[in-house]
């Protein structure tokens, strides 16, 4: 049996309103930091072997913090980039009702299927990161991490869990947390969801 620890990263600065970020590259805070020393320090009781992580620098932060922590050299899987949300990334709900009338709402009807102007669905999101997620999960290593985004990790566990993606913000993932997957001959069982953690 093999576990791969699935990590969102630490925290980013956030604004009020509420922003699109997807897959605007922004840099972690300084309590983002903290929180990803704080995983570190306990995955060093878990011998990982592997290190992966989304392309984007608020994830490469933390995946190097992790990796400095256990000795493995982080490696970039470019298909774990969070969910593209084209023209809306940076701006409010508030824009995004001015200048695309109707748009949010139609999202919230299809939250699947709609894709914002030059962005994904998440559907789409899920069609790009399951075949690398699986690759990672099958490859020969008993314990890895995963540093990747609140989206790419909801899309995932649907999946794990025979969710409808619908339902993807029925789960909870907090800057920081880990979510624990197991797999074993193919099968995979889900441990824990949006985890804490404490050492």
């Amino acid at each position: 049996m093999s576990t791969l620890y699935l990590i969102r990263h630490g925290e980013i600065p956030s604004s009020l309103p509420r922003r699109f970020i997807g897959q605007s590259d922004v840099a972690m805070t300084a309590h983002g930091h903290e929180q990803l020393e704080n995983i570190a320090g306990y995955l060093m009781d878990f011998s990982l072997e592997r290190v992966c992580t989304s392309p984007l620098l608020r994830c490469r932060q933390s995946a190097e913090i992790i990796g400095s922590a256990v000795g493995c050299m982080p490696e970039v899987v470019e298909e774990l980039g969070e969910i593209a949300l084209g023209t809306w990334e940076g701006l409010t709900v508030a824009d995004v009702q001015q200048q695309y009338p109707g748009e949010y709402e139609a999202r919230g009807k299809d939250m699947t299927g709609y894709r914002p102007p030059g962005g994904e669905s998440f559907a789409d999101l899920f069609q790009r990161v399951w075949p690398a997620f699986a690759k990672v999960m099958e490859a020969h290593y008993e314990r890895t991490a995963v540093v990747t985004h609140a989206g790419v990790n909801r899309v995932l566990l649907c999946h794990l869990l025979g969710m409808p993606l619908a339902n993807l913000f029925r789960l909870e993932q907090s800057y920081g947390c880990i979510n624990v997957v197991h797999v074993d001959e193919g099968t995979y069982r889900v441990g824990c969801i949006n985890r804490a953690a404490i050492y």
